[in-house]
């Protein structure tokens, strides 16, 4: 089997896996009334949880390898995450679409990997 058809199965079956049980529960909340402040509460989730989850591996993700008294070891690139952590701040805060905001960050961070 190729690895991209390998990888594509993956994908498949990871969405067959996950899907019904996010959708499944969503029909039935989105029936139910709720107070403003639980209805915000609950529009804040999708957020928070993005939060605590991405927020973390950003200056973890960018690592290079580097020779350090003949072993090579991973060194974090702090300058090129705080950058395209800064563009991901600044590009929301402008209230950008979530696709354009995360299409500068990587771009922005992709760039100072090189010039870093």
């Amino acid at each position: 089997m190729e690895h991209s058809n390998y990888y594509l199965y993956i994908v498949i079956l990871s969405f067959v896996a996950t899907y019904p049980v996010r959708a499944i529960p969503a029909l039935f909340i989105s029936k139910l009334k709720l107070s403003p402040y639980w209805q915000k509460v609950w529009d804040l989730v999708p957020y928070t949880a993005l939060t605590a989850l991405v927020f973390p591996g950003i200056f973890n993700c960018i690592k290079e390898k580097v020779l350090v008294d003949g072993i090579e070891t991973d060194v974090i690139n702090v300058h090129a995450a705080a950058i395209g952590t800064v563009v991901a701040i600044v590009s929301a805060l402008f209230k950008l679409p979530l696709s354009v905001t995360v299409l500068l960050s990587v771009v922005a961070t992709y760039i100072s990997v090189l010039i870093f």
